[in-house]
């Protein structure tokens, strides 16, 4: 059985009520321990329900569990379509192995990237224009699904001359004023080689998070294996 939040609401204040009808039977509403036996309980009831649910909601958003996918997940096709009967956009991910930048990574190598990627965006303060998970400033695009823009597969990938998507961003990502893409351009952040790939592969691994169809508006990604 699934427990959604209105379940959860109505078994909290079922409990509440239970308890302090029992404990408050035969005390006139009159007698002050009346009404602090129910704060009493109430409180206690809530705050167990709160411990209860950061538990769950702390086991949900752990890497490799839930709705955030293990870090092996760059080396899979990721894609975004809409369910019909969830009314939005979720991650979906393919079954075969495609790699990224030509090789497939193991968990340990995974992870080592994907943190180096998370110290890049940190160090380069880029939140201080994009937003990642909604979290940031709004002077630059989301990034949450940035690797399954299609302007990476189209215009940026011609214009660098890149062999795939990956090469396109990392070429993109260490050159961004030679490749303008807006009216708002994206200053020079001095990446190196290896702080370009890290910060693709963060990327990736980011768009493979089910947000609940966050960003709105997000074309569909199809899956090919």
């Amino acid at each position: 059985m699934k427990v959604g939040w209105l379940e959860v609401v109505i078994g909290t204040v079922f409990i509440t009520l239970v308890l302090s009808l029992i404990l408050t039977r035969g005390r006139s509403w009159l007698d002050a321990s009346f009404w602090k036996i129910p704060a009493i309980i109430s409180t206690l009831v809530m705050s167990s329900t709160l411990v209860i649910l950061t538990f769950d909601s702390l086991s949900k958003v752990a890497t490799g569990k839930g709705r955030v996918p293990d870090p092996t997940v760059i080396n899979k096709e990721i894609g975004y379509v809409y369910v019909e009967e969830k009314k939005r956009m979720e991650p979906v991910i393919g079954t075969k192995d495609v790699g990224l930048f030509g090789k497939v990574w193991s968990k340990e190598e995974a992870e080592s990237l994907l943190k180096k990627g998370k110290l890049v965006i940190q160090s380069r303060n880029c939140m201080d224009c994009h937003t990642l998970l909604g979290n940031g400033a709004y002077y630059a695009p989301d990034l949450t699904k940035a690797w399954l823009d299609p302007r990476w597969e189209g215009m940026i990938k011609m214009v660098t001359n890149a062999p795939n998507k990956e090469e396109a961003m990392k070429t993109w990502l260490m050159n961004p004023e030679t490749y303008p893409t807006s009216t708002r351009k994206m200053p020079n952040l001095r990446l190196t080689e290896e702080e370009a790939k890290a910060l693709v592969a963060y990327l990736k691994w980011m768009s493979a998070i089910n947000t609940n169809g966050f960003p709105a508006n997000f074309p569909e990604v199809k899956v090919a294996n």
